[in-house]
């Protein structure tokens, strides 16, 4: 699709690939790259899940640092709206997406990894927001969506430290959801993401919706957005299909529709 990110397609899952030399680093024109696959693949009918992926290597070391050094105010002002522009389209994905963790997810590389709704990391990964080291807090949603997953104790941890937790740890914090031997990072994720295809698709962008969406608001509301995404489901064939197929003992066969 592009220069350093591209996205594949089979049997209904994309892999947003990441692939920049040497440490995958998020440069201005990746960002605009992952914005990019990201709208393709919420977009694409035939797309029922989703992975991020940086190769066996390295996940995502972070954003380009050398291309950040020589920005004034003015200009990081400006370009911090892009930044988490990118990453805020891969988190409204409609789509089940699962970040699959190889090597570094450091500074925006972990961020990028936090826009998923789940995690698989191999055991020699390590994820990280040292931005604290350069003078800098996150910058890519780091300080919003860390907290919100594993709390503001250990997300404060993280950010005023700018350590690096190795996969076992992140586990047990909640950072990543699974850990599994370095070779079979993708493997995982992949069959993580195979149980998605199938399902019905209208629903389960509801139920992303109404958990993130949830999330921002108080408990009233929260109860209001779901009320209004179940009712709106019963518009749907894939509810009829699947209510019909309960009474019927059956599994249903979703349309997506």
């Amino acid at each position: 699709m592009g220069e350093f990110v591209s996205v594949e397609v089979a049997d209904q899952i994309a892999t947003i690939r990441l692939d920049r030399p040497k440490m995958n680093a998020l440069s201005g024109q990746a960002q605009r790259e992952i914005e990019e696959a990201a709208g393709i693949v919420d977009a694409d009918p035939l797309v029922q899940a989703v992975i991020l992926y940086g190769g066996e290597r390295v996940f995502a070391a972070g954003v380009d640092i050398k291309e950040m050094a020589g920005m004034s105010y003015a200009d990081m002002a400006t370009h911090s709206t892009a930044l988490q522009g990118c990453f805020t389209a891969v988190a409204r994905i409609g789509k089940p997406v699962i970040a699959a963790v190889t090597g570094y997810a450091l500074g925006g590389g972990c961020e990028l990894a936090l826009c998923a709704d789940f995690r698989v990391a191999g055991e020699s990964a390590k994820l990280g927001q040292p931005e604290i080291l350069l003078g800098l807090i996150p910058g890519a949603g780091g300080s919003q969506r860390l907290p919100r997953l594993i709390g503001p104790a250990k997300a404060k941890d993280l950010i005023f430290t700018g350590r690096h937790v190795p996969a076992a740890e992140a586990l047990a914090m909640g950072l990543v959801d699974r850990v599994v031997p370095d070779e079979q990072v993708y493997t995982a994720a992949l069959e993580w993401a195979a149980t998605f295809v199938g399902g019905p698709s209208v629903a389960l962008r509801a139920a992303k919706q109404a958990v993130d969406q949830g999330l921002e608001t108080d408990l009233d509301t929260g109860l209001e957005i779901e009320r209004l995404q179940f009712s709106g489901l019963f518009a749907t064939e894939d509810a009829k299909l699947g209510m019909k197929a309960f009474m019927e003992k059956s599994k249903a066969k979703f349309t997506g529709r």
